[in-house]
């Protein structure tokens, strides 16, 4: 039997996913991606460094609100179906899984009342920049989902692991349209736009678009 740590997306969960889904056409766009992959490396380095302050003092709200750890890692589903560990500020209590894994709702009651702010304004999600910076994400593309709610939501929506064909970003398209209580459809119809566009125009459409919602709290539901 392979080990867990050996295995992507798409050999775990092979009877979720027919063979029409299972092949990707490549991404060509080989002077966009190496364009990407250079502003992402830089925006990471130079991010971390005033990113790093909020984060500590966000980490220290949330040890004084409720006990555990203020970051956590969890399993994610990347590019072409690779298994990575995102990094996250931690928004919810400890026990908002003691039923099984649940797929976060609007004004969902296990957010904790500074995870509720972090949340709005996106600072759970700037520990990621590490992420970016080592690779296993983009600054912008599909958010990662984890395998078994991409496993449910394939088989309830095919074609829903198209969103696999590029790298999982920070923010992205449907991020700043729909927000975290966004439906798995109309996730998968944003991302399809996004991908089918891709450019460095919309990046930084949809990167000056992050910025005033990381100040604001409006533009996403």
């Amino acid at each position: 039997m392979r080990r867990k740590v050996d295995l992507d997306f798409f050999q775990e969960y092979s009877a979720s996913v027919s063979d029409e889904h299972r092949y990707f056409t490549r991404i060509e766009s080989t002077h966009y991606l190496f364009f990407k992959r250079i502003y992402e490396i830089l925006f990471s380095l130079v991010g971390l460094i005033p990113a790093s302050l909020i984060i500590l003092l966000f980490a220290f709200l949330i040890k004084l609100e409720t006990p555990g750890p203020a970051f956590f890692l969890q399993e994610r589903v990347g590019l072409n179906g690779k298994y990575f560990k995102v990094i996250k500020l931690r928004s919810m209590g400890l026990d908002a899984e003691k039923d099984g894994a649940k797929w976060a709702d609007k004004e969902d009651p296990r957010v904790t009342r500074v995870g509720l702010f972090i949340r709005k304004t996106r600072i759970d999600e700037l520990p990621q920049l590490w992420n970016i910076l080592i690779g296993d994400m983009s600054l912008i593309g599909p958010r990662p989902e984890r395998p078994m709610f991409t496993a449910q939501f394939n088989e309830q929506i095919p074609g829903f692991v198209e969103r696999l064909r590029v790298k999982p970003g920070l923010t992205g398209w449907a991020q700043i349209n729909g927000g975290y209580d966004v439906t798995p459809q109309e996730k998968l119809n944003l991302d399809l736009y996004y991908i089918n566009n891709l450019s460095l125009f919309l990046d930084l459409k949809i990167l000056l678009r992050t910025v005033v919602i990381c100040f604001t709290g409006s533009g996403a539901r």
